[in-house]
């Protein structure tokens, strides 16, 4: 395994990690199967690659590898830097950089940090379950509270509840923005492309319980899956279950097929959808995005349904604090750091 290349694309060779690795296999319920490589990491506070086109410029990366287990997840390519394997080995060999919170202090507390917003769940997901046995976040949300630094969360998790009350703490400092990805509703398709997650209806009973507490949080509605989750009916009732569990703001993402996670999807449709697999083909292309007209279609009937339940999709701009009507999506995973949008505007997924 190439320890030596652990750095994520974009990052100079001074942030890479060192060679003192240690792996374990925990053999528990939660953990079973899972291997967590625990590393110490020589830089957290990363750049975004200058051709992203991203409107935020760092981002904190605590994992690599996500037991999520998203067959479309466009972070996979990132595990064979590590001579790790892109599918299976990315659902099950997380890297955790154990150091993460105190080396965040350290960079924010540094003469030459600006103290700009820091994106975080747009690589791999920071609330997945090795976060459970690892709980870096609290020490990380701590630290840019202490700092009054401004930052965004994305997450598929329903482990961000535990940190309730430090988000509460920030928010009073700081501008920050949450972001929950909710694409489809359907408990069949879930559980085949998103085995590793809480089911849909749990991600937004953590967006009622944000907003109860008075921590507002927009859907990042991602991915919206052609030909299995993309019929009007079905975007209809996902947007309605958004504005029933509160949330202010409602950004779809159609699926992109990154090379690592097309190859992996592609298997996965065709062992359970195979009827689709020329379909598939024929509309990506060689390309990783759907065409921009269907693109924009999806996005034309989500805005419409979203319009009809009283929540309008994210507005461009800077991130908003908490208690603001906004707040930051970001997407599911991304190829090293972040990645680019697509050149079809707002078909395509728009931070703020």
């Amino acid at each position: 395994m190439r320890w030596d290349n652990l750095g994520n694309l974009g990052e100079s060779p001074s942030a890479l990690f060192g060679t003192d690795v240690v792996s374990r296999t925990i053999d528990t319920p939660e953990f079973r199967g899972i291997t967590f490589h625990e590393v110490r990491a020589r830089s957290i506070v990363n750049r975004v690659p200058g051709a992203s086109r991203m409107p935020f410029e760092w981002t904190v990366n605590p994992y690599r590898g996500c037991s999520h287990a998203c067959v479309y997840c466009f972070a996979r390519k990132t595990h064979s830097y590590l001579d790790l394997d892109t599918g299976q080995g990315f659902d099950s060999q997380i890297v955790v950089k154990v150091n993460a919170p105190e080396l965040l202090r350290r960079e924010l507390a540094g003469q030459r940090w600006r103290g700009d917003h820091i994106a975080m769940g747009t690589n791999v997901d920071c609330y997945q379950r090795a976060e459970g046995r690892y709980q870096l976040m609290p020490g990380i949300i701590t630290a840019l509270r202490d700092y009054a630094n401004p930052f965004s969360i994305l997450t598929k998790g329903t482990l961000i509840l535990r940190d309730l009350a430090l988000l509460q703490q920030a928010a009073e400092v700081t501008d920050a923005g949450i972001s929950v990805s909710v694409g489809f509703l359907d408990r069949e398709l879930w559980r085949t492309v998103e085995p590793g997650t809480p089911a849909p209806e749990r991600r937004l009973d953590v967006v009622r319980t944000l907003t109860a507490h008075g921590i507002p949080c927009g859907v990042l509605m991602a991915p919206v899956i052609p030909f299995l989750g993309d019929a009007p009916e079905q975007l209809r009732a996902t947007v309605r279950a958004i504005a029933e569990a509160g949330a202010k703001s409602v950004t779809p993402l159609v699926l992109h097929l990154r090379p690592g996670a097309r190859e992996w999807f592609l298997a996965w449709l065709e062992h359970h959808h195979p009827y689709l697999v020329h379909r598939y083909r024929t509309m990506y292309g060689d390309g990783a995005y759907a065409p921009t007209w269907y693109q924009r279609r999806i996005t034309r009937q989500v805005h419409q349904f979203a319009a009809e339940f009283g929540i309008g999709p994210a507005r461009t701009g800077a991130a908003r604090k908490i208690p603001s009507t906004e707040a930051v999506p970001g997407p599911t995973g991304a190829p090293g750091e972040d990645e680019p949008r697509s050149p079809a505007g707002p078909t395509q997924l728009t931070l703020i």
